[in-house]
């Protein structure tokens, strides 16, 4: 059942720009204007808090000792996976495993699920948008299985073509990987569409959703993938800190892929058992204290309302879209509608190459990435080596965006007198 919708509370962009203690910085002596929160988000006092409060009163590694301490930080740590639990709707915490990024969790079911359904001649289906993430995983599995690796095509404006899905998707496709929100376009993907024409042919569905889950509300029973993947430092949280989702009955069949401590549950001479779920799948000595500071970071942003960040990221952006609009030299890729995109904007310039740009706005304190985005297929296909991109986050606001119109202003003047 849908979870209900959040109550309408306005949103105090001053207050929660006040909790980043990193915005009162200044870059070449001018505040700060970060805009590059798809690549990693900033961190409120009460993530860098509460890391610090665990080092200093309760560390002590997780599932081993049988003494307080080491209680303690158990408790913490599996406390946070009750709250990924609650963020994402999914129904226990055997489905919620910990990684280190988004990059591991789409490993993990590569290895492990490709290892033991994919033979030749099967099909990976992905899109033409997809981040390195999502993509060299199912390389790596296709060349050691004889798999093939197919594409579904975007249009012009940046959004999936789905009427190419019935030449693309065929008898052989067993699996559909693909990312919810564009790291380079911001295209907001119908994965529920997605997930159900996949499953009625029998697919699987894997979701990249690491720039999906920190910008809006997630519900995997809505979306009804079988895997996403998510990383803690895209939404307010330390890195070194990833989630897979996984339905129960999906990963008790997977092997682990990693082996060691704290995943077995029985270790002979003759061989070993795996441990119950999901630590089977966390082989070692977990980044626990740094799972504690994303379990604040969860709190801070439920404390702000996932549909309350949402719609302060869809404003900002459509505003970014009419200043950039302004701009005749740029040009802006992926969907104009800020319904489908979400708070990631790309664009070039008519003469000057991104990485000269970028130079530039970062001596007026703007900084914003430039390059591939790890995503050089999608560049290919966007006939560019590099773009700009702006991404937005909560603590963004109006004066963000006109900062980032000046200096690209400014810039353009500056390198075109040569």
């Amino acid at each position: 059942m849908p979870r209900p919708a959040e109550p309408q509370a306005a949103y105090d962009v001053a207050k929660v720009r006040a909790d980043f203690p990193i915005l009162s910085r200044s870059i070449h002596g001018s505040p700060l204007v970060y805009l590059d929160s798809a690549a990693t988000s900033q961190k409120p006092h009460a993530v860098i808090d509460t890391i610090s409060e665990f080092y200093r009163t309760t560390n002590a590694n997780v599932h081993r000792g049988v003494y307080a301490l080491s209680a303690q930080a158990t408790d913490k740590y599996e406390g946070v996976r009750k709250k990924v639990v609650r963020l994402i709707g999914a129904k226990q915490t055997e489905e919620i495993v910990f990684t280190r990024n988004t990059t591991e969790g789409i490993n993990l079911v590569a290895q492990s699920w490709g290892a033991a359904n994919l033979v030749p001649g099967d099909e990976i289906l992905l899109s033409e948008m997809e981040h390195h993430s999502n993509l060299v995983p199912w390389y790596l599995i296709a060349k050691r299985t004889g798999a093939v690796v197919r594409f579904l095509p975007i249009t012009d404006d940046g959004c999936l073509d789905l009427r190419q899905w019935d030449t693309r998707f065929t008898s052989r496709t067993k699996v559909v990987s693909l990312t919810a929100v564009s790291n380079v376009l911001g295209t907001i993907n119908p994965i529920a569409e997605i997930a159900r024409r996949a499953h009625d042919d029998g697919a699987l569905v894997i979701v990249d959703a690491a720039q999906a889950v920190p910008h809006t509300r997630v519900d995997v029973a809505d979306w009804d993938a079988d895997f996403i993947a998510f990383s803690s430092h895209k939404m307010l949280g330390p890195t070194g800190v990833g989630v897979l989702y996984g339905k129960r009955a999906l990963l008790e069949r997977l092997e682990p892929v990693l082996g060691g401590g704290d995943m077995i549950r029985t270790v002979t001479f003759e061989g070993a058992t795996w441990n119950d779920l999901p630590w089977r799948f966390e082989a070692g000595t977990p980044n626990f204290a740094d799972v504690v500071g994303f379990g604040a970071a969860i709190d801070y942003l439920e404390s702000l309302g996932m549909d309350a960040v949402r719609r302060h990221e869809r404003e900002l952006t459509r505003y970014a879209l009419d200043r950039l609009g302004e701009l005749p030299e740029l040009r802006i890729f992926g969907p104009s509608d800020p319904e489908r995109q979400a708070g990631v904007v790309s664009f070039v310039h008519n003469t000057l190459h991104a990485h000269d740009l970028a130079t530039i706005l970062d001596r007026r304190g703007v900084a914003v990435r430039a390059g591939h985005h790890c995503a050089q297929p999608l560049m290919e296909r966007l006939g560019q080596s590099a773009t700009l991109r702006a991404s937005f986050y909560v603590y963004n606001n109006r004066e963000d965006v006109d900062r980032l119109v000046d200096a690209l202003q400014f810039a353009g003047e500056y390198l075109s007198r040569g």
